[in-house]
């Protein structure tokens, strides 16, 4: 098990900052990405079609942040060969980045609705799913970034088991979005722009999951894709960031 005291002594200091370089880049990218996905809520909840531009243009700026990031991890690779604790930091780095940029790629998405509803000039049912669901992905995504910063397991698994419950909720409102779509046909096109959101704010709490899951073979050398967090209690009733009892 590693964590943040252990990660990066070694005889080189340019490997140490080297290591550490990387991972302060995947952050700020994260940091990036989060704010994308406040500001298109926002912008959605709102209509604020100028922020949702703004959302759409910093798209291109998380795409470059991704290609530096990967190709900063293939240039350490291929020099410094690092194995154990070191090479599983890497490919968690290398792979959680790809995970940033679709949550980025979907933040633009939702922006792209509020541009559509902002047009249409009225709003439509399921702001308040939106609000609600918007709010429990933002907070995965910025936690799971603090358990990635503090080599957090425990934070990490709690974050990666609320995945369930953002799931759950999000085919509550589908039910009922289309039950008033059903009621008033008058309401689809507006509806639809509010499900595909629905839909991205849902991809954006998988990504945040893939990451936590990242987080937890980095600290614990365990893959937990397919099978660990099976082997738990899950904590479906706990909020974001509550940490689970240690086994």
């Amino acid at each position: 098990m590693i964590d943040k005291d252990n990660i990066s002594l070694h005889i080189s200091q340019q490997f140490n900052e080297e290591l550490e370089g990387v991972r302060s880049q995947l952050l700020a990218m994260g940091g990036l990405v989060e704010k994308q996905v406040n500001d298109a809520v926002t912008a959605l909840i709102e209509a604020d079609s100028g922020l949702a531009a703004q959302v759409r243009e910093i798209d291109s700026q998380t795409n470059q942040m991704e290609r530096s990031i990967d190709e900063e991890c293939i240039r350490i690779l291929a020099r410094r060969q690092p194995a154990a604790s070191d090479l599983r930091l890497i490919i968690s780095i290398s792979k959680s980045v790809i995970d940033l940029e679709r949550i980025g790629d979907e933040a633009t998405k939702i922006a792209k609705r509020a541009i559509l509803l902002c047009e249409e000039g009225e709003s439509p049912r399921g702001y308040v799913e939106i609000r609600h669901i918007g709010e429990q992905v933002r907070k995965m995504v910025q936690e799971t970034l603090d358990a990635f910063a503090r080599f957090d397991a425990d934070l990490a698994l709690s974050v990666a088991r609320y995945d369930k419950v953002v799931d759950r909720e999000y085919k509550s409102a589908l039910r009922e979005l289309a039950t008033y779509m059903m009621e008033d046909p008058r309401s689809i096109s507006r509806v639809l722009n509010v499900i595909w959101a629905l839909r991205s704010l849902e991809r954006i709490g998988d990504h945040a999951r893939n990451i936590a899951e990242l987080v937890i073979y980095l600290v614990r050398g365990t893959d937990v894709r397919h099978t660990g967090l099976a082997r738990r209690k899950p904590a479906e009733e706990g909020e974001v960031g509550e940490a689970p009892a240690r086994e």
